[in-house]
């Protein structure tokens, strides 16, 4: 990621940072003030998305260093590790909520699980908005710059979005003469932010260890290489993710009678083929064989 796409994934990062920070503060004291369990649980995931948001501005600070001595292929894959960072935090979030609901729950069953307030509600739709919003606002940061860790963070908001439909919904089936609804609602809360972290960390692990396209991006550059004039055939294609890029290595063949320089300039004209086609690619290795 170069320079100026780091500034914006910096902006949109600080407005996560100051929003999820109003808004676990703002959810706690609801929650402890209207006596819901659910509100609480919400708070806890939006104090997580703080850390969070953190952990994606370290991933891709660290992310767009240029390669050094240590990294010769550059740092791009800390956004990996930070995706897969937040998916650690989502899934001990997860825990420690169904942890609470279950112990709320058998204190409904005793009848001691007191019914929420009216302010729960309230503070769980603003949730559901503000989350909802900026869901989108840090999807749509994260499209346009390739950034696995903005998007790994815009999931994290949506499942806050989705853990507050969960409360308004435990909370108002709670009001209505149900407390054991509470606990419910938080499970179901802490389950949808499990299965978040499952797919999170699913593509972080595939792109940390050199997973390769999938097919319809690898027969689109089977047709590329095969469409430059010279080339003969492909002996062996390989491809490799890497963070939000993907390498290319491929041994093609060409008219064994060619000279050298003309070996070299049909290997040049499909690396930079392949790498004007698909913006995504970091970099294509053509090694020429001579035709059988």
């Amino acid at each position: 990621m170069d320079r100026q796409n780091t500034k914006i994934a910096n902006r949109v990062s600080a407005v996560s940072l100051a929003i999820n920070g109003i808004l676990s503060a703002a959810k706690l004291f609801v929650g402890i003030i209207a006596r819901s369990g659910a509100m609480i649980s919400d708070a806890a995931h939006s104090a997580s998305d703080v850390f969070s948001t953190l952990v994606v501005i370290a991933g891709v600070n660290l992310g767009s260093k240029a390669p050094d001595q240590k990294h010769r292929y550059g740092h791009d894959r800390f956004e990996s590790v930070a995706a897969l960072v937040l998916a650690s935090i989502l899934l001990m979030t997860g825990l420690v909520i169904i942890r609470q609901a279950c112990q709320n729950a058998q204190l409904a069953f005793l009848g001691r699980l007191s019914s929420p307030g009216a302010l729960a509600l309230a503070a769980a739709g603003v949730s559901i908005a503000v989350k909802e919003w900026m869901y989108w606002y840090t999807r749509n940061a994260a499209k346009k710059l390739g950034s696995q860790a903005l998007m790994a963070d815009a999931w994290h908001h949506r499942s806050d979005a989705l853990s507050s439909v969960g409360s308004l919904a435990g909370i108002a089936g709670a009001r209505l003469g149900f407390p054991i609804l509470d606990p419910i609602a938080s499970i179901v809360i802490a389950l949808l932010i499990l299965k978040v972290a499952f797919d999170i960390a699913k593509e972080s692990v595939a792109k940390l260890t050199d997973e390769a396209c999938d097919e319809q991006t690898e027969e689109s550059i089977r047709r590329v290489i095969l469409s430059q004039q010279g080339v003969l055939g492909i002996d062996e294609m390989k491809t490799r993710m890497f963070s939000s890029w993907f390498y290319v290595d491929v041994d093609i063949q060409a008219d064994a009678s060619l000279p050298l320089s003309e070996a070299h300039r049909i290997a040049e004209s499909v690396h930079r083929s392949v790498e004007r086609e698909f913006p995504q690619a970091r970099h294509c290795m053509v090694h020429v064989n001579p035709d059988r």
